[in-house]
């Protein structure tokens, strides 16, 4: 059975450490920003690295990727970049990379940067049920209830990433990179006031964080009710958007465009 470990680094960073079958210690790493705090939660829980997974260049998200592979003599997985000379295995758009019993779609997502990709893990047809959702690793593209900022990528590329994902079955949990829950509600519920699931969500995460406990993975579904950035084509957002910002906005790209301008002020 599939176990998605959560290992905390940094101040709001989050390593996810991908173990496909839990009879067995291989694993995989997510984003590993740093060698020693991924080397120790494998030593404490005898799991082994079979292989390292790259979203973006992001210093946080690859510093301890070239450690973590000569100690463990395993592949570092990532878009082809640059900025990403660790990357052993180059990934693109549609390709599937086997995972022990298990295999990940390689979605390419370029917005917050453009050398961004995501990895998703579908369970097998005949498996798909509300206990077994698809699983997105999504980097830093979607956030609970917030999205990445642009750094060498566009608003159009970053609103087009989060509309394909928001494609994907409600049920999909979304792993993201940070723990920004908590500031990116606050800043949801000056778009949407009035929006009940959003008030509700933001009690129930602010507990989570008061116990210690993570707010991610999130569900898709959750985001689509709580998240303005998955929002951009309702007229509450399109209107809140428009009087702080005092423009006229035509399209839902424009709504959105707006919004992370707004976000980035917050």
């Amino acid at each position: 059975m599939l176990h998605i470990h959560t290992i905390p680094a940094f101040e709001d960073n989050y390593f996810w450490l991908i173990q496909p079958d839990t009879q067995s210690p291989n694993s995989y790493i997510v984003d590993p920003g740093s060698a020693q705090i991924v080397q120790d939660y494998l030593k404490q829980h005898q799991l082994h690295l079979k292989g390292i997974l790259i979203t973006h260049h992001h210093h946080d998200h690859i510093d301890g990727a070239a450690e973590l592979s000569d100690s463990y003599q395993c592949p570092i997985y990532g878009p082809r970049s640059p900025r990403i000379p660790q990357v052993t295995h180059y990934l693109g758009e549609g390709d599937s990379l086997p995972l022990g019993s298990l295999s990940a779609r390689v979605l390419a997502l370029p917005g917050h940067t453009l050398d961004h990709i995501a990895y998703l893990i579908e369970p097998p047809i005949l498996a798909q049920t509300p206990s077994s959702p698809p699983h997105l690793f999504s980097g830093d593209t979607l956030f609970g209830a917030g999205c990445g900022r642009l750094f060498d990528g566009t608003a159009q590329l970053l609103f087009t990433a989060l509309k394909r994902i928001a494609e994907l079955p409600d049920n999909t949990l979304v792993y993201g990179g940070h723990e920004y829950t908590l500031a990116n509600l606050r800043f949801a519920q000056t778009i949407e006031p009035d929006n009940a699931q959003l008030n509700l969500r933001q009690a129930t995460e602010a507990l989570k964080r008061q116990q210690g406990r993570a707010t991610l993975p999130t569900q898709l579904g959750i985001e689509k009710e709580t998240n303005p950035f998955l929002r951009c084509h309702l007229n509450s957002v399109r209107c809140s958007a428009e009087q702080i910002s005092g423009m006229t906005l035509a399209t839902d790209a424009d709504v959105f465009t707006s919004l992370r301008l707004i976000k980035d002020r917050f």
